[in-house]
């Protein structure tokens, strides 16, 4: 039984937790000036029910190609035995129901139109038939919308304004980037597993060129927004940087690019830190 959850822990992508729930939890906190009920079961929610419907659901249809993976059975994730398959997609169910329903009750329209959408793209990426994950560049933009719809949801559960839309489009690039840049170290694995990925369809060096001119594009969009945006397109051009170190990468040598996502796992939780004290600093001025 221990093992088992072990696997379904794994399973939910720990070391990603924070890239759900902080969007929500940041976003929320800066709109709302207030720490409630809402942002601390919404912050549980984004942490880890959310990312265990999103990555446990995508295990158990995922599992003949990650099977072929190298990377899988790690932090990056698991290799799910498939007598947890049932367990999981129930297990992604229940945990998220409860979380749900009250932030549902606690919401507008808009908001709950928001989740609703959020919570189908999850399943969307994943599930028989839709499996956005095989549609070329529709893959990057629901990934996207995984984690930038936490922070969209905050924000417009707290009433949303204008001046937020530079920053939303700026992460959203960022997502897109980061997407496309994860597909390149999979492409041999994906292709003998007969997976289509914006990096199948695109090749790797073009992946790279992608990824490079959205990750740009987000840095152009932050820079004009004074310190807060000008941190943030600082943060993101290290991202920028890393992906331009694997320049070189063509098809035969894709794997080489597994390297620059075990940085790009890192940078995460750096950028994290330096926005946490951000608003740490911002906080104490309000």
């Amino acid at each position: 039984m221990l093992h088992d959850l072990k696997q379904l822990a794994v399973s939910s992508r720990p070391i990603s937790w924070v890239n759900t729930a902080f969007p929500f939890v940041a976003g929320y906190l800066v709109a709302a000036h207030d720490v409630n009920w809402t942002v601390l079961i919404g912050g549980i929610y984004f942490l880890i029910p959310y990312n265990l419907m999103m990555y446990g659901i995508n295990d158990v249809f995922d599992y003949e190609s990650d099977m072929r993976n190298p990377r899988k059975g790690g932090i990056e994730g698991a290799q799910l035995s498939r007598h947890l398959h049932r367990l999981t997609i129930i297990s992604s169910i229940v945990l998220s129901l409860p979380f749900i329903g009250y932030l549902v009750a606690q919401g507008n329209d808009v908001s709950k139109i928001v989740l609703v959408y959020l919570i189908s793209m999850v399943l969307a990426y994943s599930l028989p038939v839709l499996r956005f994950k095989e549609r070329p560049f529709i893959d990057s933009f629901t990934s996207s919308t995984h984690f930038t719809g936490p922070l969209v949801y905050a924000l417009v559960l707290t009433g949303w304004q204008v001046h937020y839309w530079p920053y939303v489009l700026g992460f959203f690039a960022w997502g897109m980037a980061s997407h496309a840049f994860g597909a390149v170290q999979d492409i041999t694995a994906d292709r003998e597993a007969h997976i289509a990925s914006i990096g199948t369809v695109l090749g790797a060096h073009k992946t790279i060129i992608f990824a490079s001119l959205l990750y740009a594009a987000a840095v152009i969009s932050l820079v004009r927004l004074g310190l807060p945006g000008i941190m943030a397109a600082l943060l993101t051009g290290l991202y920028l940087v890393n992906v331009l170190r694997f320049w070189h990468v063509r098809d035969a040598t894709a794997t080489e690019a597994h390297a620059g996502w075990k940085t790009f796992l890192w940078l995460n939780w750096l950028s994290g830190f330096v926005i946490t004290l951000m608003l740490i600093i911002y906080f104490r001025h309000i």
